[in-house]
């Protein structure tokens, strides 16, 4: 499959999947009292609303991407850490509930039609292929959202376990590891490294293999 071919293949379901997952912190927040991400036009399974162009690039090239930040204000929250922590979550496991639904079509479709892996026709082939491309990308999208560098998601879940003071010295360094974050991104392209890989590929083989009973 060629780069172009690929683009045009996989670029649906790479929206969906971050679509889904922005989407899921918004109405989240929504949820526990916050309205920021409504009154800003993100509550919506538009992938317009949601995309970064860069991210999105960086999908395609890097394999490691992003959607655009859906605006939370926590102060909105009756639970400034809880409930942030909750709205972080539930980007992360919406992929992973995604991930599970396509699993249960793909083991399903196995199930019926024990041979289709092997000999199915390239149509069959095909959609076999792209039905597991998009559960390895809401795995891959949920593990790495899980990441716990400031701002990834998985380091606001962790902020809901640490006491106030550490909280607040904890989140002070987002910035500072957003930049960790991109220094990593860009070592690992120019240099062909796959840090992020490194970190996510052990339990994202092991939740493919046990969804799928396959693995990379």
């Amino acid at each position: 499959m060629n780069f172009l071919t690929q683009i045009v293949v996989q670029l649906p379901i790479l929206l969906i999947s971050l679509t889904i997952h922005e989407f899921s912190h918004g109405y989240a927040a929504y949820l526990l009292g916050d309205d920021t991400a409504k009154r800003a036009g993100r509550l919506t399974l538009n992938p317009i609303s949601h995309i970064d162009p860069l991210g999105l690039i960086m999908l395609f090239i890097a394999r490691i991407g992003w959607a655009k930040p859906v605006p939370i204000n926590p102060y909105n929250f009756q639970n400034y850490k809880r409930d942030t922590a909750i709205t972080a979550a539930a980007g992360p496991a919406a992929n992973f509930s995604l991930a599970i639904i396509l699993a249960l079509v793909f083991n399903f479709i196995k199930r019926v039609n024990p041979d289709i892996m092997y000999n199915a026709s390239g149509f069959s082939q095909f959609m076999l292929s792209m039905l597991l491309y998009a559960i390895l990308i809401n795995l891959a999208l949920g593990l790495f959202n899980l990441i716990p560098i400031p701002p990834m998601d998985g380091s606001k879940i962790l902020g809901g376990f640490l006491s106030d003071d550490a909280y607040a010295k904890f989140t002070a360094q987002e910035r500072k590891g957003a930049q960790v974050l991109m220094i990593i991104l860009l070592v690992s392209f120019v240099f062909r490294l796959n840090l992020i890989g490194a970190i996510i590929m052990p339990p994202l083989n092991f939740f493919l293999k046990l969804l799928t009973g396959i693995t990379l």
